[in-house]
């Protein structure tokens, strides 16, 4: 098989057979002799032998090396690597090959690049379509626990600690987005993921991460005071629209600026409440405890916070902070960033039932 016709086959396995983007994307990932035994998986290095003819060595040798860069994956043990597959998809190729501590930002950013000019020319556009398309919400809105804390009812599912606690293996990783974002000089308004990295993976997905090196393994407490930074940052806590605290292997830490779910409801000028489902929380003000600051208009990434006058006065030109509850996600961001008068708190307006049991 001819290198052009590996690429092609693989583009079309991915599902973009006509883009120039990926194609030139793939190209810089793989060699055409990579190729060529990316096309021939799934299968066992011998099987690889078998349909391209390269010396047995050589494929176990090329096949670990595109393990670890997050293009072929291993069935089964991720220690025990006899069997691989090509990635399943886009969005699996896109955080694996991008989420790795073996990337440096100045030196791999021509990749960054071509990453970008697809996403955003292409995949990104398509994916806010499907996004704002789905019959139910896949993803949710998590509010930050130093916002909910001393709030009775609050159920384990709305707790990003008792998520925490319930996961068997914790790794993080470097977030492939905020990551490409930085290397294209596009740096996240919030944070700054060449510093702290902020993508969690659990379970099967922490075996994954350690197998091929990618990330750090964390102890609950350190990852329980990693998600105390999440929520000092103003990042948001997002997990499966279900009540279990299982069941999924990342939990992401987003910003709507650099987020691969976000940036594409930008891009088709899609509401947000389209693709995740709101908390069972939203903020409410203390008018007269808030002292103008605006910290929680900065910290609000769905823009439902305003500086209004506040109601009845007269005299005061100092505005007040005003939460608008139909735009307000119950994210909490804006509580934990309001520490020094502590105007805004969290109030519980949605039943438990808001949350779907898993299955249903």
């Amino acid at each position: 098989m001819m290198a052009d016709d590996a690429y092609q086959t693989l583009m079309q396995h991915l599902q973009y057979p006509d883009s120039q983007r990926l194609r030139a994307l793939l190209e810089h990932v793989l060699t055409p002799e990579q190729a060529r035994m990316a096309v021939a998986l799934p299968g066992t290095p011998a099987e690889v032998v078998e349909k391209t003819g390269f010396d047995v060595e050589r494929v176990k040798g090329e096949l670990e090396a595109l393990f670890h860069a997050g293009v072929v994956f291993p069935k089964g043990d991720f220690n025990d690597r006899q069997y691989y597959r090509f990635a399943r998809s886009i969005g699996q190729f896109h955080d694996a090959s991008q989420a790795s501590r073996g990337l440096d930002l100045v030196k791999d950013r021509k990749f960054y690049h071509l990453w970008h000019d697809f996403v955003m020319n292409e995949w990104y556009p398509d994916r806010g379509k499907v996004y704002s398309e789905l019959p139910q919400h896949f993803a949710r809105i998590l509010p930050a626990y130093k916002s909910i804390k001393d709030l009775p009812d609050v159920q384990p599912f709305d707790d990003i600690r008792e998520i925490v606690k319930a996961q068997d293996r914790i790794a993080v990783v470097p977030c492939s987005c905020r990551y490409r974002t930085t290397a294209v000089g596009k740096h996240c308004a919030y944070t700054a993921e060449e510093e702290i990295w902020h993508c969690f993976q659990f379970n099967r997905g922490a075996d994954y991460a350690m197998a091929r090196g990618a990330g750090k393994e964390l102890s609950v407490d350190e990852a329980l005071a990693l998600m105390d930074k999440v929520e000092e940052e103003g990042l948001l806590h997002t997990w499966q629209n279900n009540s279990s605290l299982t069941g999924t292997t990342v939990a992401c830490q987003c910003c709507t600026d650099c987020c691969m779910l976000a940036v594409p409801m930008h891009i088709i000028k899609a509401p947000l409440d389209k693709l995740w489902a709101k908390s069972r929380f939203i903020a409410v003000v203390d008018e007269k405890a808030c002292n103008g600051c605006q910290t929680c208009v900065d910290r609000c990434q769905f823009d439902a916070i305003e500086m209004v006058k506040a109601a009845g006065e007269t005299k005061s030109k100092k505005l007040k902070a005003r939460v608008d509850p139909e735009a307000c996600f119950g994210c909490g961001v804006c509580v934990v960033g309001c520490d020094k008068t502590q105007a805004l708190s969290m109030k519980l307006v949605r039943p438990p039932d808001h949350i779907p049991t898993k299955g249903a």
